[in-house]
């Protein structure tokens, strides 16, 4: 039955594995949606090595261990094999040396199965055996060596074959511990009599290791022996004064060792240092959110983008491209482990047995939740491996050692259990290793689901710039269809053009490096196809390429001719204009000066935001500038002759919007309000709305400039306004008052006002259409930085003179 068991979850596995490569294979066509590509073949041959190895290893364990738990090896083959092809598909380099510890790993195991299962040997040996580890693991010391040139030196060897000795030395303790305490144990010796010889060498192996600065797995050594004494003397107060230790140990060391410290840090506020100390668990924590729940794909993702993503770092770039789904079955693979081995624990025939049988299960529990834990900023990064799946033959040969431990443990049915008088342990540690892996499930939906969507959007994420280039972007379009923004190129080199660069403050940019801004930024869900398409095709384009279907057209309001007429007069002038319908708001142009040309973000982006000229802020939505007497006109509307006193001055401007921010698809600021009227800071679009209840009966409309998407299934959809419009000034004294500020021969009203503070001086231009005009009302503000009247006036009559003239 066992056979038949071990060889039907085998073929599963392998039909896993073979399907996960196949999807590796054609992955370069789907990324690309082009069949004329370079399709991944290298990692067959790790398949191959991996099929052939457990094949070898199934027949041995039936030849050997015909009463074997069968869950236990198809489990732990199926961990080593998903990630010898994670790693294959991230280094077909390093795949190729994880393929050869796999080939040593599974030959010492089919060795190991001709052992004596009652596993005496170990306990003879066990002085001898954790005394060769410490030897080993304190050469380091003097001979230690990193193969990535850089950090800690906790390898041996030479010439691409490296070992590192603090793995096994984990096992070496976990047998040592096992088979001194039961030997102790009938002897009935008082408690602290009995721990003085495991204090003093599992002190001596931490000694080492912190000299070695290896801490990750000073953890493990010191939850391994807290666990092992528990089992041992069902005293509660060993693991409370373990917690209160470690705690003690995590103060002091955070205080006194510079990498406790960076890594405390980046584990309680990673986004304080993103891009410094805290990249690794950021990157980590966007793989995972990238990931979502059904993931992107094999090799769809981009989980090269996480430092150390082969070693430390692997559940982060499985967890990207196979997702909550492929991570939660993942856990519950580990999580069979440890449950199949804390059974073989219960069933082990005598103390040694049953102690060593936990505390592997232990080991490889602890170690997994640590590396898991860290990766999702559940717990503080240690830089352990996770068995089975990492890079690395010394973690990869000692996670098969233990699993032939836990394998030779529980296939001994025959003999019958040794007593177990105090269970309450054992299922202490079970619930607490089971709560390890809720905990990480739960906080793998955290980020994957809930988080996800939110950190995605920050401006160190690449991967959404790197998705950019194989999926066209929207462009944007004027009113007339003519192009502002397009994207060329093709899948794979795809990258945005800005025809009209003059417009940068406004349409903004989407930039790798910096982020996205204007227009870019607030219409980004439909010009990056998230919106306007199906719910079908975006879930579609989702689950078979990993990225969202081709972007979506905008068409705005903007008048290209009308915009270019006032970027020429604005010139090299600081200031704004706005030229909006007074009736329906559409801005049919605004300019911001000075400005920047996104296209040439790669060579200026690092000096922009230094400028203090401030050339990335849109003035006519971001500015706050002074009124002055610039709402004259308005004033007049509403209090006609008389003079109004602050208060009233205040709620008027209320009403008139000023104290909160415009709702328009682009980014807005609001200004200050304040109690005294010289006090309060307003936008130019904040001015221009209000101004257009001159041109239309005292309406102030509400503000458009994003009008219309293509979509693939209704062609060219009508956005709909995000607000309604409003009565501020009664209909009858806004067209006299209107009419009372037309020029003799002018054919529409005008204003210029100018307003200072200590900083600078404003001039403003207010002028629009009359009451009467038979064609499209109009409005239009020009906003200078600097004190001259006649310039204003200048800017604002020639707009108005072309648009009328129309």
């Amino acid at each position: 039955m066992q056979n038949l068991i071990q060889s039907r979850l085998l073929r599963w596995a392998a039909a896993f594995l073979f399907i996960y490569s196949i999807i590796l294979t054609f992955s370069p066509a789907v990324r690309e949606r082009s069949w004329d590509v370079d399709y991944r073949l290298s990692h067959w041959v790790g398949f191959a090595m991996w099929l052939g190895l457990i094949v070898i290893a199934h027949w041995a364990t039936a030849q050997y261990l015909p009463d074997r738990d069968p869950h236990l090896f198809p489990a732990a083959a199926l961990l080593s094999g998903w990630g010898l092809m994670t790693i294959w598909r991230l280094d077909s380099t390093f795949g190729l040396r994880q393929g050869i510890w796999l080939s040593v790993s599974i030959a010492v195991f089919v060795a190991g199965l001709r052992l004596p299962q009652n596993l005496a040997f170990l306990r003879r040996y066990k002085y001898l055996l954790l005394t060769s580890g410490l030897v080993l693991t304190a050469f380091t010391l003097i001979f230690g060596t990193n193969p990535s040139g850089i950090g800690p030196r906790l390898w041996l060897g030479c010439c691409g074959v490296y070992f590192q000795p603090s793995e096994p030395l984990k096992l070496l303790l976990v047998i040592y511990l096992a088979a001194y305490l039961a030997d102790r144990i009938p002897i009935r010796l008082r408690f602290f009599p009995l721990l003085i010889p495991t204090v003093f060498v599992t002190g001596l192996a931490l000694l080492l290791l912190f000299v070695q600065r290896d801490l990750g797995t000073a953890s493990i050594f010191i939850l391994l022996y807290t666990v092992i004494l528990y089992l041992v003397t069902g005293r509660r107060r060993v693991l409370l004064v373990t917690a209160g230790a470690l705690a003690l140990a995590l103060f002091i060391g955070y205080l006194s060792i510079d990498i406790i410290r960076i890594r405390v840090d980046g584990w309680l506020d990673p986004w304080a240092d993103p891009v410094g100390e805290s990249y690794q668990i950021v990157q980590s924590l966007l793989a995972v959110a990238n990931g979502g729940i059904s993931g992107r794909g094999p090799g769809l993702g981009n989980p090269g983008l996480v430092p150390v993503a082969i070693s430390d770092f692997i559940f982060a770039a499985i967890a990207e491209e196979t997702g909550l789904v492929g991570t939660i079955g993942l856990l519950a693979l580990i999580w069979l482990i440890l449950a199949r081995g804390l059974i073989a624990s219960l069933r082990a025939p005598d103390g040694f047995r049953r102690f060593l049988a936990a505390g592997v299960t232990t080991y490889l529990g602890i170690q997994s939740l640590l590396i898991i834990g860290g990766n999702l900023r559940l717990l503080p990064l240690t830089g352990v491996t996770l068995p089975f799946v990492s890079y690395g033959g010394s973690s990869l040969l000692t996670s098969f050692i233990a699993l032939l431990i836990l394998l030779m443990i529980g296939g001994q049915h025959e003999i019958e259990p040794a007593s177990l008088p105090n269970p309450q342990p054992y299922t202490i540690l079970g619930g607490l290793l089971g709560l390890g892996i809720a905990a990480a499930a739960l906080t793998l939906a955290w980020w994957a689901i809930l988080r996800g969507p939110d950190i995605l959007t920050r401006t160190d994420n690449p991967r959404r710039a790197i998705a950019d280039r194989y999926v066209p972007r929207g462009g944007l379009l004027d009113r007339n269809n003519q192009p502002i923004h397009v994207t060329r190129g093709e899948s794979g080199s795809f990258a945005r053009v800005y025809l009209f660069p003059e417009l940068g403050p406004v349409t903004g940019y989407t930039h790798p490096v910096y982020g996205q801004a204007g227009l870019e930024a607030s219409l980004d869900e439909y010009l990056r196809g998230l919106k306007g398409n199906p719910s079908s095709l975006i879930w579609w384009d989702h689950l078979l390429y990993g990225t969202p279907p081709p972007g979506l057209d905008v068409r705005l309001s903007i008048d290209l001719n009308l915009q270019i007429l006032a970027d020429g007069l604005l010139g090299d002038h600081h200031g704004s204009i706005v030229v909006m319908n007074a009736q329906t708001g559409e801005i049919l142009a605004m300019a911001s000066h000075p400005t920047f040309d996104p296209n040439k973000l790669d060579e200026e982006g690092g000096s922009l935001s230094q400028n203090p000229d401030s050339p990335l802020i849109n003035r006519a939505t971001q500015g706050h500038y002074p009124l002055g007497s610039a709402l004259t006109p308005l004033v007049f509307a509403q209090f006609g002759e008389a003079q109004p006193n602050n208060a009233e001055l205040v709620a008027f401007y209320k009403s008139l919007g000023f104290f909160q921010a415009p709702a328009i698809n682009m980014p807005v600021s609001l200004g200050a309000g304040a109690e005294n009227p010289e006090d309060i800071r307003v936008s130019p679009l904040q001015v221009a709305l209000a101004s257009a209840a001159l041109s239309d009966h005292g309406i102030i409309p509400s503000p458009r400039i994003a009008m219309a998407v293509n979509t693939p299934e209704q062609g060219w959809v009508v956005l709909p306004a995000l607000s309604q419009p409003i009565g501020a000034i009664q209909a009858e004294a806004a067209d006299e008052a209107a009419l009372s500020f037309i020029a003799k021969g002018k054919t529409y009203w005008g204003y210029v006002g100018q307003a200072g503070d200590e900083d600078s001086d404003v001039t403003w231009f207010l002028a629009g259409t009359p009451p009467a005009w038979q064609g499209s009302p109009l409005v239009l503000v020009v906003t200078l930085e600097e004190d001259n009247r006649f310039l204003a006036n200048s800017i604002g009559s020639q707009i108005l003179r072309e648009v009328l003239s129309q």
